[in-house]
C-alpha cells in the first residue's frame, strides 16, 4: 500500500462534481518547500497535489476555500491520456482518505463558528469552540 500525505494551502474554491452517480470533491493543494542552494541563497520550490475526495458526505466542501491550510492523506492514482495533439500524458492525483482543516482561515471568510474540521472515510468531525492560533504561528511549516 502507499499512501501519501501532504500539508498545504488549496490553490482555488474546491468543485463538487457529480461523475456516474458518485460525489466527488476536487481541489489542488500547494506545498511550498524552502531550502538553502549552493550558494547559501533561501530557495522556495512549489509541488501542486490535485485531489480528489469521493464522497457522499460533503459537508466539508464549504470550508476547503482558496488560500485555506489542509491536511490530507490518500493514495496516488495514475492516469494516462491523449493530448489534443496526439500525444500520450499521465497525471498523478490523490485519491483522499482523510482531510482536515488546519490553522486559521482565510480572511473574509464567514463560514460560521467551527475552527476545525476532520473528515475521514465517511465521518465528518467538527470542534467547535475557540482555538488558540497563536502557537501556531511559530512553527516552521
Amino acid at each position: 500500500m502507499i499512501k501519501l500525505q501532504v500539508i498545504g494551502n488549496l490553490g482555488k474554491d474546491a468543485l463538487v462534481n457529480n461523475v456516474n452517480g458518485k460525489t466527488v470533491i476536487n481541489f489542488n493543494v500547494a506545498h511550498t518547500e524552502r531550502f538553502k542552494d549552493a550558494q547559501g541563497n533561501q530557495k522556495d520550490r512549489t509541488t501542486w497535489v490535485d485531489c480528489s475526495y469521493w464522497t457522499d458526505r460533503t459537508a466539508v466542501a464549504p470550508y476547503l476555500k482558496k488560500g485555506t491550510q489542509v491536511y490530507v492523506e490518500g493514495t496516488p492514482d495514475v492516469r494516462s491520456y491523449t493530448t489534443t495533439d496526439g500525444r500520450n500524458g499521465a497525471s498523478l492525483t490523490l485519491r483522499i482518505s482523510s482531510v482536515q482543516l488546519l490553522g486559521a482561515k482565510p480572511a473574509g471568510s464567514n463560514t460560521g463558528g467551527e475552527s476545525d474540521s476532520a473528515v475521514s472515510g465517511d465521518s465528518v468531525h467538527q470542534n467547535t469552540g475557540a482555538a488558540d492560533t497563536t502557537a501556531m504561528d511559530d512553527l516552521p511549516f
